[in-house]
């Protein structure tokens, strides 16, 4: 009757826990449809194509900087005075002048020519050239012919800046598949661990049922049945811990699919039969890893930027024009449409060009210098965790022996109990050990599969880690 209460109080404290996921009916998902999933919800992918986007635009803007630059321009101006140039001067002389060949001339004609003279000094003798008020609009044209590189170094910056969002989006996905691998095959193992856990509840419950019996039989002391009873309610304990750490990683992979729907793993936890030796790795890393890319890329970058700073030392050409297409009391002095060529070379300007050459040079240096660090630490990276992932596989066959040993030794301890021949604590540590032992095989799988999805991040070759799965012979890692 005891045993009965106890399962009755175990759903009771679980109903709320599996009532969501009975209620959701989790889907059944393998992990190549969860790659999927990942490749066309995540956030992180569509932040990598917005990435490259702009560095595509960015490079389309670069390549303006070849073409000629058309504007338009308006002008209002307000001048204190009328420009003009003033002659009334020149009246006297003229007067004198005129006067002086009167005397020489016939007087009817020397009146003639004195009147007229009298005319023209009677009006202002000032030519008003441009007024006070005038406005206008007009077209202008400039054309770059030589810039001493800077252009050149400027389109070749935007085409590594778009190489380099190209290969950070690799990095991002290649990141994704290992934080995937990590999330699914962790929410698999804690699955499993739930059923370890469930397994451990049911035999200890089934064994404190037995020590019910030979106590009341007067063949155990009460000490052996209070053991028992107090080792149900531990194993109650670690079930529903096992049980929210399912639940938790479920929300995480959640995360990574942007969809917090409730999924179950179909793809068993797994060990790669026949891997690739490490040197195999190391060369993959160093052809095809985003990281090297990126560093690679860095230092071209930086090259373009010292040509950029060298081109100030070169004289700039460029070719201009100009046409007003409209005019308000603008002078007619002025042309309507003009055209030429300009040239400036800078000369001294307080070394500043100098010292930003020699600061850009040396950090050419300086990423030549952290290149050859990068190759590296690459390998050593790789080799360590090639070398974690073996070793876990190594692991497996001392396991699969010590779990054979376990379930032979739990059923023995089993058998001497209800003999009276074994305490209950022998019969309660062998099925503890069992459930160590199982719940070592699944970390021992999981450990290798997140190693595996890391190695191939670390080489660049994430999108073959489902092949691993699909393609390679395997073996299976499951819960029993």
């Amino acid at each position: 009757m005891k045993r009965i209460d106890f399962a009755v109080l175990t759903l009771c404290l679980m109903a709320g826990t599996l009532r969501a996921q009975e209620t959701e009916r989790p889907v059944l998902l393998t992990f190549g449809e969860a790659l999927q999933l990942t490749a066309t919800r995540n956030p992180q992918i569509a932040a990598s194509a917005y990435q490259e986007e702009a560095a595509e635009k960015e490079k389309k803007a670069a390549f303006g900087l070849r073409l000629p630059n058309v504007g338009v321009a308006g002008t209002y101006a307000h001048l204190s005075d009328d420009m003009e140039i003033d002659m009334n001067g020149l009246k006297q002389p003229v007067g004198q002048l005129a006067g002086q060949l009167g005397g020489l001339l016939p007087p009817a004609v020397a009146g003639q020519i004195g009147g007229i003279v009298n005319q023209l000094t009677a009006r202002n003798w000032a030519m008003v050239l441009q007024k006070k008020d005038m406005a206008l609009a007009g077209a202008t044209v400039t054309m770059p012919v030589f810039t001493g590189g800077k252009i050149n170094a400027a389109n070749n910056a935007a085409k590594i800046r778009l190489a380099e969002a190209r290969t950070q989006g690799d990095q991002t996905r290649n990141s994704l598949v290992s934080e995937l691998a990590e999330r699914y095959f962790g929410l698999s193992l804690a699955n499993q661990v739930v059923e370890v856990r469930r397994q451990v509840l049911e035999g200890m419950e089934k064994h404190l049922h037995d020590a019910q019996a030979l106590e009341a039989n007067g063949m155990i002391a009460r000490t052996e049945r209070l053991y028992a009873e107090m080792h149900v309610a531990e194993a109650r304990k670690d079930l529903l811990k096992a049980i929210r750490d399912a639940r938790t990683m479920e929300s995480a992979l959640g995360n990574t699919l942007n969809d917090q729907g409730a999924y179950t793993p179909v793809t068993t936890l797994f060990f790669v039969q026949g891997i690739e030796d490490v040197n195999y790795f190391k060369t993959l890393a160093l052809e095809k890893s985003p990281l090297l890319k990126q560093v690679e890329l860095k230092k071209e970058l930086a090259q373009e930027g010292a040509k950029a700073i060298r081109a100030d030392f070169m004289p700039q050409v460029a070719l201009m024009g100009g046409y007003d297409f409209y005019n308000y009391q603008l002078t007619d002095l002025a042309p309507t449409w003009a055209v030429g060529a300009g040239v400036k070379l800078t000369i001294f300007n307080g070394l500043n060009r100098e010292y930003k050459y020699s600061a850009a040079k040396s950090q050419v240096r300086q990423v030549n210098a952290l290149q050859e660090k990068a190759n590296a630490d690459l390998s050593t990276m790789v080799e360590k965790v090639y070398n974690e992932m073996m070793t876990g596989e190594d692991q497996l066959a001392s396991i699969e022996t010590a779990l054979k040993f376990a379930e032979e030794y739990l059923r023995a301890k089993e058998k001497a109990f209800l003999e009276g021949m074994a305490p209950s604590s022998d019969v309660v540590d062998a099925r503890l050990n069992l459930a160590k032992i199982k719940t070592e095989r699944l970390q021992a799988a999981y450990t290798y599969d997140v190693l595996l999805a890391r190695l191939l991040e670390l080489c660049g070759d994430s999108e073959t880690y489902l092949a691993y799965i699909t393609d390679r012979p395997i073996t299976p890692i499951r819960f029993e």
